[in-house]
């Protein structure tokens, strides 16, 4: 039997939680099977979280020897590495992709981020990799920098589901919002089908308020309660203008066709302030049609003390515009902000891929 969790509570208030990370010992240990018995519906990754598992994990070992005494060049034997496990996740989770008729079950594999300002680079590798992996329940991860965008609209006019990813502002949210459904009116003008098309919009929210309440403490540091609000106010409003985007109007006649929303997916969702409640990024932005994606020590605190409570994205809405506004007051860029943190979040992927290739070399 079943045991219910909060997260079968929050599955039924239309909210997924994902892992946010994948190892041999998650796959070996017979653990991704328990969680996914608890309510865990998907899996994303990213180089970091590959760069830590290899480095600390005796279960690599042995294939990354074999794969160093090979003439394949250190690309080719990462991903003979990191492909392997993804296709072991997504055959665990198969089953449930199957039986949700492709709602649930992803597990999300990253392109090279340093082709993150090359469209025709990013769509050739994430056909590749889509290739490579061949499972129905992969999400091709690509950034969402303007290129990333351009590549969405061609990858989803294929047919290939896309994770897009390392999102800090509503602009940028915003452009591969746009992209996804252009994507989809071609592939709908091609005749080709609609369903079971599926795809996440990843908006990154721990990194926003780290460097938004650097600036309040300087300009408003007689209101230290602002501090702390920037990327929940980020998330729901970036929900409202999900809503608008894939409501009736704009999107109703593809959703008539067959069509899924391109669910918002709230990563970077560990508390970086001590001071900060543990499940900040998690109980305020519960709702239809989202995902939220956990590092362990964040779902190990979700299913400890963390509660259901309803569709709270949609709750303190005008607040959340409020602290937008008074940013903007103080002379806070967001947008700005925003278009620095991406570059920073594809440095250290980048960094952290390197670091894996010397790893192989």
């Amino acid at each position: 039997m079943t045991t219910r969790t909060v997260l079968h509570q929050l599955l039924e208030l239309g909210q997924q939680i994902w892992l946010d990370h994948l190892s041999r010992d998650l796959l070996e240990g017979g653990r991704l099977a328990q969680l996914l018995e608890i309510g865990v519906s998907g899996i994303t990754t990213n180089p970091s979280i590959f760069e830590n598992a290899i480095a600390k994990s005796p279960l690599y070992r042995e294939d990354v020897e074999a794969l160093r005494r090979t003439s394949l060049p250190p690309p080719e034997r990462l991903e003979r590495l990191t492909f392997a496990d993804v296709r072991r996740a997504c055959d665990l989770l198969l089953p449930l992709w199957e039986a949700s008729g492709g709602e649930r079950g992803y597990v999300s594999l990253e392109v090279d981020p340093a082709l993150a300002h090359d469209a025709a680079g990013t769509i050739a590798a994430a056909r590749r990799v889509h290739a490579a992996i061949e499972r129905p329940n992969l999400l091709v991860k690509i950034p969402g920098t303007a290129a990333g965008a351009e590549a969405l609209e061609a990858l989803v006019a294929e047919g290939i589901n896309v994770n897009v990813t390392l999102l800090f502002s509503r602009t940028q949210y915003r452009r591969v919002v746009e992209a996804y459904r252009r994507g989809l009116e071609q592939r709908q003008a091609a005749g080709r089908p609609l369903a079971p098309m599926f795809g996440v919009a990843s908006l990154f929210l721990s990194r926003l308020d780290t460097a938004v309440d650097a600036l309040l403490a300087e300009r408003a540091p007689e209101r230290p309660d602002w501090q702390g609000k920037t990327a929940v106010a980020f998330a729901k409003l970036a929900y409202r203008d999900f809503l608008q985007h894939f409501g009736e109007g704009a999107f109703g006649s593809l959703r008539r066709a067959g069509a899924r929303a391109q669910r918002p997916l709230w990563a970077s969702t560990s508390t970086k302030n001590p001071a900060y409640p543990d499940l900040l990024y998690v109980e305020p932005l519960v709702g239809p049609e989202t995902v939220n994606t956990l590092p362990e020590a964040t779902l190990t605190a979700l299913l400890d003390h963390g509660q259901a409570r309803g569709a709270t994205i949609v709750e303190d809405v005008e607040a959340a515009q409020a602290h937008w506004e008074r940013c903007a007051r103080l002379d806070i860029d967001l947008e700005a902000i925003g278009e620095a943190l991406q570059q920073q979040g594809l440095a250290q992927f980048e960094a952290a891929q390197q670091r894996l290739l010397t790893l192989l070399a």
